[in-house]
């Protein structure tokens, strides 16, 4: 696997991530630690729920679809390094037994006068579940490096 460079990088480049499903004890795990609502946390509670079941927190999502990512070394060898993210939004719960997989499609290609080692690579990253359906969005911005002028790899 070679580095990828900002100047590889191709406007409409998609990538899909390999899947994975959401176990209950994940789910309860990541809740308890970190977003500690009852549909989170709490499988009698979440019954009563608008969700009426346990689901996943977005922000246990959110870190899967980087972890995800992140294993599908869509930039090669070039270490993913983050810039921000732009436009989240959870779309439809995801529940223990859900699978779901990434789709990024790059939208952005921008180069940064003041940095100019470094460019910003901008994709929709769309987490998708077994059934098709879009559960989660967002906009990364990765930083990433622009080829060195003697072309060296």
């Amino acid at each position: 696997m070679t580095r990828r460079y900002l100047e590889d990088l191709q406007l409409g480049e998609t990538w899909t991530t390999e899947s994975l499903t959401i176990e209950a004890d994940d789910v309860i795990d990541f809740g308890r630690k970190f977003d500690p609502q009852p549909f989170h946390v709490d499988p009698d509670a979440a019954r009563t729920s608008l969700f009426g079941g346990l689901i996943a927190s977005g922000w246990h999502l959110a870190a899967l679809a980087m972890r995800l990512c992140v294993e599908a070394r869509m930039f090669g060898e070039t270490p993913v390094v983050g810039a921000g993210v732009d436009e989240l939004r959870w779309l439809q719960p995801v529940k223990p037994g859900d699978t779901v997989h990434v789709k990024r499609e790059l939208v952005e290609i921008q180069t940064m006068p003041e940095k100019p080692k470094r460019g910003i690579a901008k994709a929709r990253i769309d987490l998708i579940n077994q059934r098709g359906e879009v559960v989660m969005r967002f906009y990364g911005l990765t930083s990433i490096p622009r080829r060195p002028p003697d072309g060296a790899q």
